[in-house]
């Protein structure tokens, strides 16, 4: 079960985006070459083992931009999608050679101008990591970032690039590059880089990208709507220690903002299992592994059924013995709608950007009654 999670969340994520492949016509290729830091912990261990390695990096996309001309691509500037493939360079004894397949979505700046020659955006990647050496206490105790060989893969940056023909571009990015398991084995500090990148693009569609006129907007229909959410997780708390069952119920309700945002308010409730095996001679009560928290939840709507999830909640009573380490927690993810009403999704829940476990989320929306349609 421990190694499970890795390939779960890549197939589920693949899935989603690949969805999108019909709806696409724009393909593209690119190589880069990136090199930066690696992030410690400030822990004597981690310094120790930063000054021994150093990172540099591959990656190679095979990507699609939508010229389908509707008004949810309109007003996310008409993003690219694809699939990727990461590879250090230099193989290290503590850490292993890292490598990553993800997918990934990059989302322009700026107004819709398809004839200009500069451009920025904002990209994600989520996938699966392997190849790395994980901890072991007898053949590899330094190695504090990752327990397991098999991690997720996750990186968020920026990006200018730079057209200059039709077929050929350049560009240049930083961002973060993470890899973890979420805590299902410890330890599980993460690796963490910091790259910057140089690369070529090469347009595999001559014709010029340019969808057309702004689109018709649908009326907005101002209501309300419930969200019914299961998560389901494993973790561990210790190193050396088996995994176990991490989950709980959310009801949020959200307000149709804009066509693109949704936003509102909720509960979370969280269980961990393990409690009384993990401290035997403690007298475990409810509140000990149970814990409630008023959340605040965004959804930004990528196309009409894939979405990103992003909320931080408040605990009003924090379980000690689950390692909820702060007062607030962050969660961030994706989503998919099935129909109107059922939608699944995976997202990783955190206490200041540290791994508490992977939510793997199967939900239920009512959508409330219509109180204002907007027409612009």
């Amino acid at each position: 079960m421990r190694l499970q999670i890795g390939p779960i969340l890549t197939c589920i994520l693949f899935g989603l985006i690949s969805c999108q492949v019909a709806a696409q016509s724009k393909k593209f290729i690119e190589v880069s070459y990136d090199q930066g830091p690696i992030v410690g912990n400030q822990k004597d261990w981690a310094e120790e083992l930063i000054n021994k390695i150093a990172y540099s990096g591959v990656d190679a996309r095979l990507g699609w931009r939508s010229d389908k001309n509707t008004y949810l691509n309109y007003i996310n500037r008409y993003p690219s999608y694809g699939l990727g493939f990461t590879s250090a360079l230099n193989y290290y004894s503590e850490i292993g050679r890292p490598m990553g397949v993800y997918a990934f979505g990059e989302f322009p700046f700026g107004r819709n101008d398809f004839h200009r020659k500069l451009n920025f955006s904002y990209y994600a990647q989520i996938g699966l990591g392997f190849n790395m050496n994980p901890y072991d206490a007898e053949t590899n105790p330094m190695n504090g970032f990752v327990g397991t060989a098999v991690n997720a893969h996750i990186h968020f940056g920026f990006k200018a690039s730079y057209q200059f023909s039709d077929s050929f571009g350049a560009f240049t990015s930083v961002g973060t590059k993470h890899y973890s398991n979420g805590s299902i084995n410890k330890p599980n500090a993460g690796i963490n880089f910091i790259p910057i990148a140089i690369g070529l693009r090469m347009n595999l569609d001559k014709e010029e990208f340019n969808p057309g006129p702004k689109p018709q907007f649908p009326a907005l229909e101002k209501r309300g709507y419930w969200n019914i959410a299961a998560y389901t997780g494993v973790k561990s708390y210790d190193v050396g220690q088996r995994a176990y069952f991490r989950g709980g119920l959310g009801v949020n309700y959200l307000w149709e903002l804009s066509h693109k945002y949704r936003g509102g308010l909720g509960v979370d409730w969280f269980y961990g299992a393990g409690a009384r095996d993990r401290y035997p001679n403690e007298n475990i009560a409810f509140l000990d592994s149970n814990s409630f928290a008023v959340v605040g939840s965004w959804e930004w709507k990528l196309t009409d059924r894939l979405y990103m999830p992003v909320a931080i909640g408040v605990y009003v009573n924090k379980a000690h013995y689950n390692q909820e380490t702060t007062s607030y927690y962050e969660r961030i993810g994706v989503r998919y709608r099935i129909n109107t009403n059922v939608f699944a999704g995976v997202q990783i829940k955190a206490h200041k950007a540290k791994a508490d476990f992977f939510e793997f989320t199967l939900g239920y929306t009512i959508p409330g009654k219509v109180q204002e349609i907007i027409h612009r």
